[in-house]
């Protein structure tokens, strides 16, 4: 994966406590880490999001798209589980389905993001889809999850 993609959505360019709002409704909290300082729980390393339990942490140069599919990992799971996390979220491919689907959805309710500009960042950082882009993928090919994120309540 490319943590250095030129032109991703950083959380510098947007407003953090809306950003910690939206992730309070889903009781998760949002802890920013200082400038050059090791992000806990990250998986890609930074400056890539991380999380532990139900905590999410970042810097002002982690990526959106980065910061908004980790809180998603933790907002497919059980709250029960959260709490056993640290770094890695799961292994199950209808959950990380559910993330990337919800990433998108929840990239639409920030000022200055939007879904359009997370899915060209998702494209640019390197994830992969059958259909070739994050778009493809949401408009075309991602039934399942929405299918398993209104079966959890998790779509308006």
């Amino acid at each position: 994966m490319n943590a250095s993609a030129p032109d991703v959505l950083c959380l510098s360019s947007l407003s953090i406590p809306e950003i910690a709002r939206l992730l309070s409704r889903y009781d998760l909290r949002l802890e920013m880490i200082g400038d050059g300082e090791k992000i806990p729980g990250s998986y890609w390393g930074e400056p890539e999001a991380g999380i532990i339990g139900s905590t999410v942490y970042a810097r002002r140069d982690t990526p959106l798209h980065s910061l908004l599919h980790e809180a998603c990992h933790l907002i497919v799971l059980p709250p029960e589980k959260r709490a056993a996390v640290h770094t890695d979220a799961t292994d199950s491919i209808p959950e990380e389905d559910a993330t990337c689907y919800l990433q998108i959805v929840l990239a639409g309710r920030i000022d200055g993001a939007g879904s359009e500009r997370l899915m060209r960042d998702m494209d640019a950082w390197g994830y992969t889809f059958r259909l070739g882009s994050a778009r493809a993928w949401f408009e075309n090919d991602a039934e399942d999850a929405r299918q398993w994120l209104r079966e959890r309540d998790l779509l308006d």
